[in-house]
């Protein structure tokens, strides 16, 4: 097969296990960093790395004062990216979380959190009763990144999350002492765990549960402690070193051994860490053991292969590989992915293998292409499979381009191929290529970049101040740009003085973005508000787009007009009430009154939220506009709420008349004469009269009798003859004044006919009374009243006078059953009418 990958760095421990090394880059640490006498703390997946002065190589003198470290932090190249004067109390440990915040844990129990450039984020401490911290442990957990403290009375607290520190202390029934030699937290199925290496035992507690359990590690050779623990990164297995120098491999439950080897070295190493594959089978995973100037890798079948070094090296666990971070280069060690294996393995004749072969003679021109091809016909999507796949896992763009094409090449032989996983795999590797370059230095691994999804990615690229670099992967991979572009806008913010300058390129960069939806400047007004920038987040705003948005962040910021403005624009009622109330609320009255003044809609609204809850402040804004209407409107149905419309009508009318509504104002003089007429009227009858309309009291007064009275107001206040008519008419007969009634109707004549007169006497059931009107009642309406009557004889005379033979007919049907006479008169009647048509 073709040494187009370089196999010379693979080494095999055990049958199919082949593991190789890769050099990622070769290191630029300044010329202070000396590797020798410091500690590297590196964060997974292509973080940031910490260094600092080793503690025990720090001296103090006799009355001076005690050392303080400098944390330097450095890219994967060894760039300087900051630096941090920890000033505080003494450093017991640094790490990493899961979003690439600098832990720090001090020996007084509190958590110091840095952001990668030397920010100060946030502090906190472990627990009150924690003090005299003498090692910490910062582990992932299922929550996220966890600490653990141990005292020097050796008791130890655990909390989960640093982002919610509630720390727990470890069973009361554990008795530590200084025969521990080593420990380490297992995160497992959302529980925590702490290993405690107690003589030749392992002690397992749970976090949260009193009761504990002791295991012997049983071991080939005898031993008397065990000096290092190593959990793997996905706390799946533990490894562990002897005083002997035997390893110990098995599962993290320690129900499970895999192995041991003896490394024939009693000095201590310095590091232990796993390399593991990724899945959870123990035979493809090793053990990493650091020593001065060698790393041993042993598998877990128990063959081993050594590297030696020319200075110290640090151990980076990953959840694939394993990074080994020197003062000369920066290097991965991992497990030789099995595409990879199928494809550039020794004595291979895997189908990809093949495929990869048969391209390379294809670019020779050779022949013996279409011999490969022959070979591995029907296995062709297996083989295209693989050689995409290998692509991913490779680091050299070289051997990377050859794997693509060797499957482009393969692919053109199978029919109604789906070309979705090659895509995104180009894609995918366009960007590591990228990430991987040393002016970004995020050295990822395909698995890695897939767990950790490329949004993330980019939050972490945007971070480092990469924008244009986020912008165009965001673009490549169809991502929104929306964070990276805020992200951007932040850091204007905060590092630019010229607050107009940096509006308008805000504005410029956020308009000239090719989005779906148009960018919101609300984020951005926020970040300047926090940062005491009011002026330009004012500005910033005026440019957004979302009232829902701009209104809320304009009130705080105490631009409540233009907040007015802006709610009012928008036509959104409980936006412009908002405005109202925080305006009102933050603003002298007279100022509030002269400024909804100019924008009608929210005057409107005030008016009808003042008429709901203040009537007193309606009254004064309608006075201060001299909106006599209002005034008067409002008077008048104040009035009538709370009965006091006898005082107040002056008022009202005045209001009206100075209105211009001499037809209100005239109702509401003759209003204020008729209540004084109630009022004389209550006096002298001691019945209430008040607040009934001119109809009402007439009609009191004529039941009561009192027919002078009755005139004079209707004289007064001109009604209607035929409406007083009626009242008098209707009055008489439900009093049953029948003589009374008829004086009334001989007086003169009835301005409202006669016919009112049969129809009261009707609806008291007196036909005789009615009789008395029939004859007065007009020649067109007597049939009607006279059938209402009864009278069925005088009716029958009167149709046939009229000749209207249907009213004879309908009388005919009336007189069925009455008398025989009548009905012979009205079927003579009808039998003459008949005849003459």
């Amino acid at each position: 097969m073709s040494l187009l990958c370089n196999t010379g760095d693979w080494f095999t421990l055990g049958q199919g296990n082949a593991f190789r090394k890769i050099e990622l880059y070769t290191m630029d640490w300044p010329a202070s960093i000396n590797l020798d006498n410091m500690t590297v703390h590196a964060a997974p997946y292509g973080g940031p790395i910490a260094v600092v002065k080793d503690p025990k190589s720090f001296i103090k003198f006799d009355g001076g004062s005690s050392a303080r470290p400098i944390i330097r932090v450095f890219n994967c190249v060894g760039k300087l990216i900051s630096s941090i004067n920890w000033d505080c109390g003494n450093l017991v440990a640094l790490g990493w979380s899961d979003c690439e915040e600098l832990v720090g844990v001090q020996d007084d129990g509190t958590i110091f959190l840095h952001d990668m450039f030397g920010n100060f984020v946030h502090k906190f401490s472990v627990g009150k009763d924690v003090a005299d911290v003498i090692a910490a442990k910062i582990f992932t957990s299922a929550s996220g990144t966890g600490v653990a403290v141990m005292t020097s009375g050796y008791k130890i607290y655990v909390l989960n999350n640093i982002k919610d520190p509630k720390s727990r202390p470890l069973s009361d029934l554990l008795n530590i002492n200084s025969s521990l030699t080593a420990w380490e937290m297992v995160s497992r199925d959302r529980t925590t765990s702490c290993l405690l290496a107690l003589g030749n035992e392992i002690t397992v507690v749970r976090l949260g549960d009193n009761a504990f359990t002791s295991q012997s590690v049983a071991m080939k050779s005898d031993f008397k402690s065990i000096t290092l623990m190593a959990v793997s990164f996905d706390h799946q297995h533990v490894a562990l070193i002897t005083n002997t120098g035997c390893l110990w491999m098995g599962s993290s439950d320690l129900k499970q051994k895999y192995g041991e080897f003896a490394t024939g070295r009693q000095d201590r190493p310095t590091q232990l860490a796993w390399c593991i594959d990724g899945t959870t089978h123990p035979e493809p995973q090793a053990v990493i053991v650091a020593y001065a100037s060698l790393i041993l890798i042993v598998g877990a079948t128990g063959e081993s292969s050594v590297y030696t070094y020319d200075s110290p090296m640090t151990l980076i666990p990953e959840m694939d590989c394993v990074r080994v971070l020197t003062s000369g280069c920066h290097e991965l060690i991992q497990k030789v992915p099995l595409s990879t294996s199928k494809i550039f393995g020794i004595n291979i004749s895997e189908p990809a293998s093949f495929l990869f072969e048969a391209h390379r003679k294809f670019q020779e021109q050779s022949h013996q292409s279409d011999e490969y091809l022959c070979l591995i016909q029907g296995k062709l999507p297996a083989a295209v499979a693989d050689c995409v796949e290998a692509a991913g896992h490779e680091f050299d763009p070289n051997t990377q381009k050859s794997l693509i094409r060797a499957a482009y090449f393969g692919k053109g032989f199978i029919k109604d191929y789906d070309c979705t996983e090659y895509i995104r795999l180009c894609k995918t590797l366009k960007v590591l290529n990228v990430l991987r370059d040393r002016n970004v230095a995020i050295p990822l691994t395909i698995q890695q970049f897939d767990h950790l999804q490329p949004e993330v990615i980019l939050d972490r690229l945007v971070f480092r101040k990469h924008y244009s670099l986020s912008i165009h992967i965001a673009k490549y991979l169809r991502l929104q740009e929306t964070r990276i572009l805020e992200h951007w806008a932040f850091q204007k913010i905060a590092l630019d003085k010229n607050e107009d300058e940096v509006a308008r390129k805000i504005a410029a960069k956020f308009s000239s973005a090719d989005l779906l939806k148009p960018m919101s400047f609300a984020n951005v007004a926020e970040r300047a508000q926090q940062l005491g920038k009011t002026k330009l987040a004012i500005t910033l705003l005026e440019l957004e787009s979302k009232k829902k948005l701009q209104v809320p962040l304009l009130l705080k910021l105490g631009a409540s007009e233009k907040a007015l403005i802006a709610a009012t624009q928008s036509g959104d009622i409980d936006l412009i009430y908002m405005a109202l109330l925080e305006m009102k609320n933050t603003t002298a009255l007279a100022k509030f009154h002269m400024t909804i003044r100019r924008y009608p809609l929210a005057q409107s609204l005030y008016k009808k939220y003042c008429q709901l809850n203040s009537l007193s402040t309606l009254k004064d804004i309608h006075s201060q506009e001299d909106d006599f209407l209002a005034q008067a409107e409002l008077g008048l149905r104040e009035a009538l709420a709370i009965g006091n419309l006898d005082a107040s009508i002056p008022d009202i009318g005045g209001n009206y008349r100075r209105a211009g509504k001499a037809a209100e104002a005239e109702l509401a003089d003759e209003t204020k004469r008729l209540l004084k007429h109630q009022k004389l009227l209550q006096d002298k009858y001691q019945r209430d009269f008040f607040g009934l309309p001119l109809h009402a009291l007439v009609r009191q007064l004529l039941q009561l009798g009192d027919l002078r009275y009755a005139e004079k107001l209707k004289s007064e206040f001109r009604m209607p003859e035929r409406r007083f008519c009626w009242l008098r008419v209707r009055t008489l007969a439900e009093k049953y004044q029948w003589e009374e009634l008829e004086r009334f109707a001989k007086a003169k004549k009835s301005a409202i006919g006669y016919e009112p007169f049969v129809e009261v006497c009707l609806q008291q059931r007196n036909v005789a009374e009615a009789k008395k009107y029939l004859p007065r009642c007009a020649e067109e309406n007597k049939l009607k009243w006279y059938l209402r009557a009864g009278c069925y004889g005088d009716a029958a005379n009167i149709a046939f006078v009229q000749k209207d033979i249907d009213s004879l007919l309908k009388i005919h049907d009336h007189c069925t059953n009455a008398d025989p006479a009548l009905l012979a008169t009205v079927e003579n009647m009808i039998g003459q009418l008949s005849s003459k048509k």
